[in-house]
């Protein structure tokens, strides 16, 4: 008899836990988590191995900026915790739509009293949900699905906003240095050349001339000198700040180029710049996501008004078998009218932060386009008028000076001239080259890609706007 009863219990109890297993593994998964869970693995292949197995790139004697870039987006340690926020959002959308919500408790009594009962009269098995969690009605677990998915997708898409930040940043310290090294390389041919005029002066002392241009042409050549010594130290102090960034020691080497490098080539007009400012911008795809997750959100709090339940079964030997269902009233209605107003509140701040926000991207775009147009403009006067000139007039100023037909002073206005000329132009071009980075930011797309057809995130609509100053 004892033999039945255990028997008996024991496949009550597998019925019981089977039936908990398969509830258990039950996802109320919303549309979208797949494609975003696949989007999300492909994008973090560089981090699954642990930082210190990985083998970062190194950089050639002279590296360009694709090769800055690619080593400074593998070494950043905020971009990897980016993605691990990313990844963690991911998973909550497998605890937000976990259904059931509530634990399956178990109970087993056995009753010693008198009589002649069977031991399987005396044993009673229970099952019910956990009474301090009542059981969601699944729309409202399906819907918390949604506002997870939405965090995670915003998540997902502050990551490639970071990736748009950390490249500006690098991009601006790279043509810094590369700005840098090409002052240090024309002050150090500004010295040379002052050296040639000093020992000129003191030739010309030796056979009579005036000692005062003597003193005058050793005093720009020490000047010059030591502003070559101080370019040459700010150089070094960017090298560290850069080696930084790319997670190298602050003296290693890294040469900055040669020469001034090519502009970056702008494969669009103005008006389709724009247009993809509207379009692609990952942190205005992010704040649309978090308006999604705070509209799902109101609608969460409104599925408040329907009850939760804790349903629970009872077997007491052949004696009875009872099922029961406990129902969880939202009789606080004052506090679900709370959580509904505050949702709808968060909803129309969200609305109203994306409105803004749009607006202030465009506004700082057309102003970066602005700069970066003017910067083109003023390389081509500087490069192509003001430069030649400026190197005649010295070459005529300074065969007239051998000839003594001018002062050594209009001979170092004109060196000066041309020197101001040739940084003048490095800095249009550096300039030029750092709003571009900057309005891959704001655009949050690699001007190189422009070719390839734009990708709209969600929520996104391409405006249409007024390109300044036409296209190139």
């Amino acid at each position: 008899m004892a033999q039945r009863m255990t028997s008996k219990a024991t496949a009550l109890l597998s019925v019981v836990f089977v039936g908990a297993a398969l509830l258990g593994g039950c996802v109320l998964e919303p549309s979208g988590a797949k494609q975003e869970r696949e989007r999300m693995v492909a994008r973090g292949r560089q981090y699954e191995k642990p930082h210190a197995a990985r083998n970062l790139p190194e950089l050639t004697t002279q590296p360009d900026w694709r090769d800055v870039l690619e080593r400074a987006f593998l070494a950043n340690g905020d971009l990897e915790a980016a993605y691990f926020e990313w990844q963690a959002a991911m998973s909550r959308i497998r605890i937000a739509s976990a259904w059931p919500n509530t634990n399956i408790q178990v109970g087993f009594d056995y009753m010693f009293s008198g009589g002649n009962m069977k031991a399987w009269d005396r044993t009673t098995i229970s099952a019910a949900f956990d009474p301090q969690m009542m059981l969601q009605f699944p729309t409202k677990t399906a819907q918390a699905g949604k506002v997870a998915l939405a965090e995670a997708q915003a998540k997902g898409l502050r990551l490639e906003s970071a990736k748009f930040a950390l490249q500006q940043k690098v991009l601006f310290a790279w043509w810094d240095y590369v700005l840098a090294g090409e002052k240090l390389r024309i002050q150090e041919e500004n010295v040379r050349l002052l050296k040639i005029v000093a020992d000129a002066a003191d030739q010309r002392v030796r056979g009579g001339g005036p000692q005062q241009d003597l003193l005058k042409a050793q005093t720009a050549y020490e000047l010059a000198a030591n502003e070559s010594a101080n370019l040459r130290s700010e150089l070094s102090a960017m090298r560290a700040m850069l080696n930084a960034m790319l997670a190298r020691s602050p003296d290693a080497p890294l040469a900055a180029p040669a020469q001034m490098p090519p502009p970056r080539v702008i494969p669009a007009d103005d008006a389709r710049l724009l247009a993809t400012a509207v379009d692609r911008n990952p942190e205005l795809a992010a704040l649309a996501r978090d308006v999604q997750g705070r509209s799902d959100a109101l609608e969460l709090a409104r599925l408040a008004y329907i009850p939760d339940l804790a349903p629970q079964v009872s077997i007491n030997g052949s004696i009875s078998q009872a099922i029961g269902l406990m129902v969880n009233l939202p009789t606080a209605l004052p506090k679900i009218d709370g959580a509904i107003s505050e949702a709808r509140s968060m909803l129309r701040a969200g609305e109203a932060a994306s409105r803004q926000a749009r607006l202030d991207r465009a506004g700082s775009f057309v102003a970066a386009l602005y700069v970066l147009r003017n910067n083109e403009r003023q390389a081509t006067l500087f490069e192509k008028a003001i430069l030649p000139k400026a190197r005649q007039v010295l070459d005529s100023t300074r065969q007239a000076y051998i000839g003594g037909t001018v002062t050594f002073a209009e001979l170092i206005d004109s060196q000066r001239m041309l020197l101001e000329v040739r940084v003048a132009l490095a800095e249009a071009r550096a300039s030029r080259e750092k709003r571009l980075a900057e309005l891959e930011t704001l655009a949050g797309v690699d001007i190189e890609t422009l070719s390839v057809p734009a990708f709209r995130p969600p929520g996104a609509t391409t405006q249409p706007t007024s390109a300044p100053g036409g296209g190139e």
